[in-house]
């Protein structure tokens, strides 16, 4: 029985991989709407390590309930060769009968269930507790549309969607060419293809959806899916565009690098990082090193082992952690550069460099989060994309936002030489168009300041959010 005085109680479920914006959902119900949240967490048992300290970390804040779930085994699910949505999905199949004992275990029933749009998998147990259903898309609007639209498109396209010259119109919405479609569109006959697929269709049957978006970024795309006529007609479900979701880091933190990063003035410094899954080919690292070098401008670079296969990418990397890293650079590179550049193993403080008043640019692989961390702080970017749906990113921030360069050469599909590396960097620090740029990102930063403040746009959407669950809650229980 659902009492109208009482405190609304969401249960939060992430899917592998995608924690940390999940806990930035969380932390804004708490503390901007004073819901009681329990953050539910699903890992692959490789992933389980780097999901427990997030896990330590969000405890920390002493905001809500964490229930790390026992990591997915799905070594005996997926062929060795699908990897992305498949693996996900194998993942939320495994760990479903221990998120619903975990929810059932839970002292206060929940009033609504917000599950990660990878984890839709779980989504119909909220029918069984009779409780409202929402889905959290962590990234954009634009791929939002594309995935609903896809069940549509699988009924009126034949053979391939990569080999169609002509863009896939999206009613409403800005077209997407064949090269910038997501991952698991590229080979209709692979599981991931049919994984994507479904959760197209399941999406539209939640009580509403979240996005990792807000009304000033994507107002024409949001529009759309609001109007009956373009693709409300599709979705369905409303939409709340509660964006940015995105940490903030400590300002705390102090180290070698940040004392270096201090000496440096100010929008001076470009930050190299491409995720924690995506990797360059030896070849494509020694071109970037040299064009870097060649640009004469300062950076940060995390540079990481090489991919195996030839060109750009992502994928299985050689070489250990432990391993020298100007084995993978040009002879001489560290000592030309070490007034001016520093190399960084694996690992940096993304969000803290990046809200750092020296930083002055990313060269990204413009996963939606590092896109979001860069907007937030007002930084221009360099578009490197590499997998899942990061070319559309690249697209949006590039062709539509104007707050992105991109090399002409895509990245996953070939190498991109030194004079195009050393041409993109100079263009967001030294040319017209890169102050252009970064006044533009700089407009979109105080948007998204702003619909976090009391009356913005996101601030209301999720109280909306809240309240739709309420009435839906007490109109189910009836």
């Amino acid at each position: 029985m659902v009492q109208s005085n009482q405190k609304p109680h969401l249960v939060l479920l992430s899917a592998p991989a995608h924690l940390q914006p999940v806990i930035e959902l969380g932390k804004r119900l708490v503390t901007c709407q004073d819901v009681k949240a329990t953050i539910i967490v699903a890992s692959f048992v490789q992933s389980a390590p780097a999901e427990s300290r997030m896990v330590q970390a969000a405890l920390a804040t002493k905001l809500f309930d964490v229930i790390h779930l026992p990591p997915a085994d799905i070594s005996n699910l997926v062929e060795p060769g699908d990897k992305g949505i498949t693996s996900l999905s194998a993942a939320m199949h495994v760990v479903k009968p221990d998120f619903q004992a975990a929810i059932l275990g839970l002292e206060t029933l929940p009033t609504a269930l917000v599950v990660h749009v990878f984890a839709i998998e779980c989504l119909g147990i909220a029918d069984e507790l009779k409780i409202p259903k929402y889905v959290f898309v962590s990234t954009n609007a634009w791929f939002l549309a594309t995935i609903v639209y896809t069940p549509v498109l699988d009924k009126e396209v034949e053979g391939e969607y990569a080999d169609k010259k002509e863009p896939f119109a999206l009613p409403g919405c800005s077209s997407i060419r064949a090269e910038d479609l997501p991952d698991p569109m590229l080979l209709r006959t692979k599981a991931n293809y049919r994984e994507y697929l479904k959760i197209g269709m399941e999406i539209p049957k939640a009580d509403g959806i979240l996005v990792n978006s807000w009304e000033e970024l994507q107002p024409k795309t949001l529009a759309s899916l609001r109007d009956g006529n373009l693709l409300a007609g599709v979705v369905k479900a409303p939409i709340f565009p509660v964006g940015p979701i995105n940490s903030e880091g400590s300002s705390a933190l102090k180290n070698e690098l940040f004392d270096w990063l201090d000496k440096q003035p100010t929008d001076s410094v470009l930050y190299i990082s491409f995720g924690s899954m995506g990797g360059l080919s030896l070849e494509q690292m020694l071109e970037l090193a040299w064009g870097l070098e060649l640009s004469q401008q300062r950076f940060i670079w995390v540079v990481r082992p090489p991919i195996e296969k030839s060109g750009s990418g992502s994928g299985p990397k050689f070489g250990n952690i432990g391993d020298d890293v100007s084995s993978y650079l040009p002879e001489g590179f560290i000592s030309r550069i070490r007034d001016r550049g520093v190399i960084v193993p694996q690992w940096a403080p993304q969000v803290e460099i990046l809200s750092h008043p020296s930083c002055g640019g990313f060269f990204t692989h413009c996963g939606w989060n590092s896109a979001i961390e860069c907007i937030t702080n007002g930084l221009p970017m360099i578009a490197w994309p590499l997998y899942a749906e990061q070319r559309m990113n690249a697209t949006l921030l590039t062709e539509e936002m104007g707050i992105a360069v991109r090399s002409e050469t895509l990245p996953s599909k070939g190498i991109v030489g030194r004079e195009e590396i050393e041409k993109m960097v100079r263009k967001i620090f030294v040319d017209e168009a890169g102050r252009q740029m970064r006044a533009r990102v700089k407009e979109l930063k105080l948007s998204a300041e702003k619909a976090w403040s009391n009356d913005g746009s996101s601030y209301d959407a999720l109280a909306k959010m809240v309240k739709h669950s309420q009435k839906k809650a007490i109109a189910i229980d009836v």
